[in-house]
């Protein structure tokens, strides 16, 4: 029996757990997933030394601070600065990964327009670093947005008409919207929306987050992070047992 789960905090909104016990029961693999929330990151040496794993994902707000407790980076994820999935090496190293990269790309190209030519990110945490390699493989330029503007960030209240006019590709990497705070979403100026934009939301708990409803309510075309979670999911378990 190999043991699997996800690091985070907290992860009340996580379908992670579900996902992979359907696989391995349909599969009919010799394993189990669990849930193990982190309140601090330091707690994840006492995890490791309790339990017989095989691999972890990670997720909000441990993507970047986990690698620091690794001994081995692949080169996406040393080159995107985030971590989702650590592989528990046969010489007892633990490697990270980042399978959020193969996820967000095998979910977005397939919905991408011609028009798709600039994006904003919302929020500046790990799972924006995916992202922002992401675009930038596929020549998209971007913004990040945050509540603080910085050198390299706008404000939401920088968002101008001429700025929201040029941008039809709007990412939300924030927790925002997401079980059980349903009723969030990030403060972008959404009156200015049409059927051009293309809004794509990391959150999955709940589908339709409140960001994508009022996306809709202007004509955009809008995604939720399900597909994501299950692209990234597969991804990670074929490093698990590679």
């Amino acid at each position: 029996m190999r043991h699997y789960g996800l690091i985070g905090y907290p992860l009340g909104h996580s379908f992670s757990e579900q996902y992979f016990t359907e696989k391995f029961a349909k599969e009919h693999v010799s394993a189990n997933y669990k849930l193990f929330e982190l309140s601090d990151v330091v707690k994840f040496r006492n995890l490791l030394s309790n339990n017989d794993l095989s691999g972890l994902n990670v997720t909000i707000p441990y993507k970047e601070t986990i690698m620091d407790y690794l001994d081995e980076l692949d080169e996406t994820a040393r080159l995107v600065g985030a971590v989702n999935t650590i592989k528990f090496c046969p010489n007892g190293h633990l490697k990270g990964y980042n399978t959020d990269v193969i996820g967000f790309e095998q979910t977005l190209r397939p919905i991408l327009k011609s028009y798709h030519q600039k994006a904003l990110v919302l929020g500046t945490g790990g799972a924006s670093k995916a992202v922002a390699f992401v675009l930038r493989q596929l020549n998209i330029d971007f913004k990040f947005v945050s509540r603080t503007k910085t050198i390299d960030c706008l404000a939401y209240s920088d968002l101008s008409q001429t700025i929201m006019s040029e941008y039809l590709l709007i990412v939300n990497t924030t927790p925002l919207g997401m079980f059980p705070n349903i009723h969030t979403k990030p403060p972008i100026p959404y009156q200015w929306l049409s059927d051009q934009y293309l809004l794509y939301d990391l959150v999955y708990n709940p589908l339709k987050t409140e960001f994508l409803q009022a996306g809709e309510e202007y004509g955009a075309t809008v995604q939720n992070g399900l597909p994501m979670l299950r692209a990234q999911a597969e991804a990670s378990y074929l490093i698990w047992t590679e």
